[in-house]
């Protein structure tokens, strides 16, 4: 996946998001990311409506997924290791809600797999004054998993990365048609977008 162009390398952004939910996207668990944006942010902003997801991962991950979902944790550890990192999914906006209405974030949780007080602590409470943006993403399966070195870049807490990597229009696996996504997106906004 990595090339140059003429006017130089190619470079493809990178969403920073829990390695466990890169494989809820991409086993079909989930379409919706919350966001808020990181400590060094004024805001979250949707960067690219096209980008690649970059895996982390944390001890308080363990604690922050609802247990049936649990599978997924291994998987999103080994992803996001220490050294080296795996990137599995790219995921593209099918649309983008304010979350007016936080107070009911918890009618979200058929759509996700974290808790409903990991969401409360990491994505309503945490910084309340900023807006919590609901994404309605269409992830698509890497052709071929792609293996980085983790760089010390890489680190802190932001939402965006550019990463050295091309990633060709109309490759890889979709995991979701329109109308599933429409589906969520109608959901998200009923429930806790704009009365």
């Amino acid at each position: 996946m990595t090339s140059t162009t003429d006017t130089g390398p190619v470079t493809t952004p990178a969403l920073k998001e829990w390695g466990a939910v890169a494989h809820a996207l991409l086993d079909g668990r989930q379409a919706l990311l919350l966001r808020k944006g990181g400590i060094h942010e004024k805001r979250f902003t949707v960067g690219a409506s096209r980008f690649l997801l970059f895996p982390t991962v944390a001890h308080s991950h363990a604690e922050s997924v609802r247990p049936e979902h649990h599978d997924l944790l291994p998987l999103g550890e080994a992803d996001a290791g220490t050294d080296d990192l795996v990137l599995r999914a790219g995921l593209e906006v099918f649309d983008a809600v304010e979350v007016t209405r936080p107070e009911q974030v918890d009618d979200l949780a058929d759509l996700h797999v974290w808790t409903p007080e990991s969401v409360r602590r990491t994505r309503v409470d945490f910084r309340p004054r900023h807006r919590l943006t609901a994404l309605v993403v269409r992830a698509v399966e890497l052709e071929a998993p792609v293996r980085l070195r983790r760089l010390p870049e890489h680190g802190g807490c932001r939402s965006w990365l550019d990463l050295p990597l091309a990633w060709p229009a109309g490759s890889g696996r979709v995991v979701h048609a329109d109308d599933h996504l429409a589906t969520v997106a109608a959901a998200v906004r009923e429930r806790a977008g704009a009365p």
